[in-house]
């Protein structure tokens, strides 16, 4: 039944598994283990676990499963795996595909923690990693090879929100049998492409507009079946990296109300970045499918949406952002990104702190740039505060 419902029912009803009581609102399963009936159930369970059979909280539990297949059937694919956190789920993915020899191609412009497991931990174990600009086409097809095993790549980077062509690195990572794996985050569950475009893998930071609002860490790994419950599963479930089951919990119920916050939150950010656009203390203001963004059209080839995060770049460096920063009164100052309350983060000096300078300078992260989360507020006095606090920079 549920392959004919659209996508919005499937968020509230999809994977559902009531217990024998019929509760309404799902349950959750704080438990570690499981009990058999018989020594000869509990052997048969270990050597196969049937559906809906569970052995331990690490590998598996009916909360978590039920989570697992309510987003990864919205993401249009067939399982995934839920993680601690969207780290977990990104070296997770990343770990769990790759070994030593193996040769992966990503994108230059990431979240700092990526280019932590791309740089010095794959390459400890011996993968070898070229980083690429990803807004060139040509720089994809001259570095993906008859040898490259994966690639990976952020749809929309973080904190610069540069856009990728990703059906054309799809494309060409699939004529030499590479596996494509996306990091999903600033395109959102409801307006990922992923799939679409032919990612096999989709990491999903569930922190972020799963939870909305500030409250639980999470994260999945969806893709095909074969993928999922083989060597992503056995890596997760060997290395502890699975979801709290509570955490699953709260995610099913913020699932029911995700398409609604996140379309408002992007039609807000649009408004927001159109409010800005031209003042004179900015030298940018960037949001993927507003017309001052380089890649306007090809963000809107991809998706009607361009997330809900703008950034922007103050005029007169560090010392007038910190004004900047320090005059918000609605906006808060902190380093998460899509919660229901509006957050401005400097990258320069927290989430990108570790980088060198000239790979800061490079990735375009400058003293001035703020990455503007847009929350549930009203966009009026969203826009009021900015503007306020721009004239104090």
């Amino acid at each position: 039944m549920s392959e004919s419902w659209n996508k919005r029912t499937k968020l509230v009803h999809g994977g559902t598994r009531r217990s024998q009581y019929n509760e309404v609102s799902e349950a959750v399963f704080l438990t570690q283990g499981f009990v058999y009936d018989t020594a000869e159930q509990a052997e048969a369970r270990f050597e196969k676990a049937g559906q809906d059979e569970f052995i331990y909280a690490r590998y598996g539990n009916p909360t978590m499963a039920m989570f697992e297949d309510r987003i990864s059937d919205y993401l249009g694919y067939e399982d995934g795996f839920a993680c601690a956190s969207g780290m977990a789920a990104v070296n997770g993915a990343l770990m769990a595909l790759l070994k030593a020899g193996d040769h992966v191609v990503a994108s230059r412009a990431l979240f700092g923690s990526c280019l932590y497991i791309l740089e010095d931990i794959l390459t400890r174990f011996g993968v070898n990693v070229t980083l690429v600009d990803g807004t060139d086409n040509a720089a994809w097809a001259q570095s993906i090879t008859a040898k490259t095993d994966l690639v990976f790549l952020e749809s929309i980077s973080n904190p610069t929100l540069e856009v990728i062509d990703l059906k054309h690195v799809c494309d060409l990572a699939h004529e030499v049998g590479a596996i494509v794996v996306v990091d999903d985050a600033m395109a959102t569950p409801v307006y990922s492409y992923a799939k679409a475009c032919g990612a096999d893998i989709s990491v999903v930071s569930t922190t972020k507009h799963v939870d909305g609002q500030g409250r639980m860490l999470g994260g999945i790994i969806c893709g095909p079946k074969d993928l999922i419950r083989g060597p992503v599963e056995t890596y997760i479930k060997h290395t502890g990296g699975a979801m709290n089951p509570f955490t699953a919990w709260t995610h099913l119920k913020a699932l029911e109300t995700m398409e609604l916050r996140v379309r408002a939150q992007a039609a807000a950010a649009l408004d927001v970045a159109e409010a800005l656009s031209g003042h004179d203390k900015l030298n940018v203001v960037r949001y993927p499918t507003h017309k001052a963004h380089p890649q306007q059209e090809l963000a809107l080839s991809q998706a009607p949406a361009g997330g809900t995060v703008l950034t922007i770049e103050v005029k007169g460096g560090k010392e007038a952002c910190f004004r900047f920063l320090n005059a918000l009164q609605v906006i808060t100052i902190s380093n998460n990104f899509a919660d229901a309350k509006s957050i401005a983060t400097h990258p320069a000096t927290t989430t990108h702190q570790r980088l060198p300078q000239e790979q800061k300078d490079t990735l375009g992260i400058s003293p001035g740039l703020v990455r503007l989360s847009i929350g549930l507020e009203d966009p009026s006095d969203l826009i009021a505060d900015l503007l306020q606090a721009l004239d104090q920079a």
